[in-house]
């Protein structure tokens, strides 16, 4: 797979639409389904447990900066359309939810790879409208269905920025099970990750 040398799409267009659609007036919700959950990186006002229907987590995203390098491609989470997706909200005060969104295009739209959307997301307390950024299945970026041996390789291998791929899955991993969320295809992979080579 050819290296990105850069941004698929121009994020800046995209984080001027995910403002104007925010508006403004309202506090800013952002749904978290990997590593938002346990290392937000901005001040919350609030934080919940959320489940999103019609979207399922999933380790199908390429990254060639946080978790891999363009000669040894790691892996990160998206969301696919499908399913069910159990994470987290969390609420920032709209007095700096601008700048919370031009920090999080920062981490999270480099390469202007995800598709961010406005889903509708069921929480204890009520449903609430949150910011998630998603991945289309046509995306360059997309792996499309990866070989057993293939995860493996690339959890023993993978390393970019922020560290590996194997490292970044397990901590997903481990604060799922903290917040009594059990995700079987991470799990899956999460053993795969540990069997001898």
């Amino acid at each position: 797979m050819p290296p990105l040398a850069a941004p698929l799409r121009d994020p800046a267009p995209m984080l001027d639409r995910a403002l104007h659609e925010w508006g403004g007036r309202d506090d800013l919700w952002i749904f978290g389904y990997g590593s938002l959950i346990w290392r937000p990186d901005f001040a919350y006002a609030e934080r919940r447990a959320a489940t999103v229907h019609g979207w399922h987590r999933a380790l199908k995203m390429w990254s060639r900066v946080n978790r891999g390098t363009p000669e040894c491609p790691g892996l990160v989470f998206g969301m696919l359309s499908g399913g069910s997706c159990r994470g987290m909200v969390f609420r920032v005060d709209h007095s700096h939810a601008r700048q919370v969104m031009v920090n999080l295009w920062q981490r999270e739209m480099v390469l202007g790879v995800y598709d961010p959307r406005w889903l509708n997301c069921r929480t204890p307390q009520g449903a609430v409208r949150a910011l998630a950024f998603t991945l289309s299945r046509k995306s360059p970026s997309h792996t499309g269905v990866l070989a057993d041996e293939e995860y493996r390789r690339i959890f023993a291998q993978a390393s970019g920025i922020y560290g590996t791929t194997r490292d970044y899955a397990e901590a997903t991993h481990a604060e799922l099970q903290r917040m009594g969320i059990h995700d079987r295809a991470l799990s899956r992979l999460i053993a795969l990750a540990r069997e001898p080579r």
